[in-house]
Parts: C-alpha cells; sequence; structure tokens
C-alpha cells in the first residue's frame, strides 16, 4: 500500500512560477482583446438614422417598381386581347421584355386551359337595343288590360 500511496503523491504539482507565467499569458491576451474591444463598434446615432431612411426609401421604391411591373404585365395581357381575365396569366418578369415569351406563355396556358380564352358575343343575343318597325302605345296596352 504504501508504493500506491507513493504513486498518487508523485503528481506534477505547478511550482509558483509556472502560475505566474501561465497569469501573465491570461492578462496579456485579454489585454489584447480589450484593446480591440475598445474601439467603439457602433456608429454614430445621425449615421444609423441616415442609413435607416435611405434604405427605407430603396424598400419604397423596390415596392413600388415591382407594383409597376405586374400593372405592365397585365397591360400587356389585356392588350393581346387572348385571355378573358388578364390576371390568369402569372406574372414573369421575362414577358416584359420579350414579346415572344409573353405569346408563347398565353398559347402554353390557353392550351392547357382553354376555358380562359376570351370570348366575345357576336350577333343578336336578345339583349340591348333592338330595332323595331312598330311605336309603343302606352294608352293601348293600358285599355288592354283594363
Amino acid at each position: 500500500m504504501s508504493e500506491q500511496a507513493g504513486e498518487e503523491t508523485t503528481e506534477e504539482v505547478e511550482t509558483p512560477e509556472e502560475r505566474a507565467e501561465e497569469s501573465t499569458e491570461d492578462t496579456s491576451r485579454s489585454d489584447a482583446d480589450r484593446d480591440v474591444n475598445d474601439e467603439p463598434e457602433t456608429f454614430p446615432r445621425k449615421v444609423v438614422e441616415d442609413l435607416r431612411k435611405e434604405n427605407a426609401d430603396y424598400r419604397t421604391k423596390a415596392k413600388r417598381a415591382d407594383d409597376l411591373a405586374g400593372r405592365l404585365h397585365t397591360a400587356l395581357v389585356e392588350r393581346s386581347g387572348r385571355l378573358q381575365d388578364a390576371t390568369d396569366l402569372p406574372y414573369d418578369e421575362s414577358h416584359l421584355d420579350d414579346a415572344e415569351a409573353l405569346t408563347a406563355a398565353i398559347d402554353e396556358l390557353l392550351t392547357r386551359k382553354p376555358h380562359l380564352a376570351s370570348r366575345r358575343v357576336t350577333g343578336d343575343v336578345g339583349q340591348g337595343a333592338s330595332k323595331s318597325g312598330e311605336t309603343v302605345d302606352l294608352a293601348g296596352m293600358l285599355r288592354a288590360r283594363a
């Protein structure tokens, strides 16, 4: 048993000089970190407010541009006159630049869903003004029903 006790006590023990060297290294590292951290990482309030305002303006302009692009797409589809409702064709930015791509997209949509095609009523459907040779006699109508 005494041998085991001797083995247990032979563990390396740090000397005070080694502890001092480790603490000096720790303080030198923390001093370097402090130098980096001493520099302000924030910008002045006015600069931040100006950047936020500028970014908000850009977001507003981008939203407006997206809205106008959507309206232009709808107008181009309406101008073709091939769809009953121009909003049936989903927005695609390539349709704005290339008329052939727009025509191809409308063709493809109409082959898949022919019921979306524009329908125009022609001929006499029994509505609206009609051309009649006889005149209306309101007094005669009242006498007939009396």
